[in-house]
């Protein structure tokens, strides 16, 4: 019961060959060209991932960068504006206190001299207030 080539043998075998030759030709170069084709467009597209992720990193550290540069610079403005609004305070405050100043010393004045004015027209101020007083008197005792 051992196999002993014969006609048929090396029919299949003729037959096994055919087939693999149209089954090369029909099926598997095919397959292979469409799974290499397919292999090539993952891999440029895992490629374009790779550099799009890359620019998406540069492109956010670029604007991280930006955003830190205007909000110095804003920072700076801020504080370079409260203080000339200070300064300017302070020169309104220094004026307004110079004038105010100067409304003290002359209603200062005004008043020294209306006491004065007073202080000299006492004695003549008395005498006329003690007539009248003396007049009111003898006038209520009758």
């Amino acid at each position: 019961m051992f196999l002993v080539p014969d006609g048929t043998f090396w029919f299949q075998l003729v037959n096994f060959a055919i087939f693999f030759a149209l089954l090369n030709a029909v099926f598997l170069r095919p397959v292979g060209a469409a799974i290499k084709k397919r292999r090539e467009h993952i891999e440029g597209v895992q490629s374009d991932y790779e550099r799009y992720a890359h620019q998406i990193e540069t492109l956010r550290t670029d604007a991280d960068a930006r955003r830190a540069g205007a909000r110095r610079a804003a920072e700076e403005t801020v504080a370079k504006a409260r203080a000339s609004a200070e300064r300017e305070a302070q020169t309104i405050v220094a004026t307004q206190a110079a004038a105010a100043q100067a409304i003290t010393d002359q209603a200062r004045a005004t008043v020294a001299l209306e006491v004065e004015a007073a202080k000299a027209r006492e004695a003549e101020l008395s005498q006329g207030l003690a007539q009248t007083l003396l007049e009111r008197a003898l006038a209520g005792g009758r």
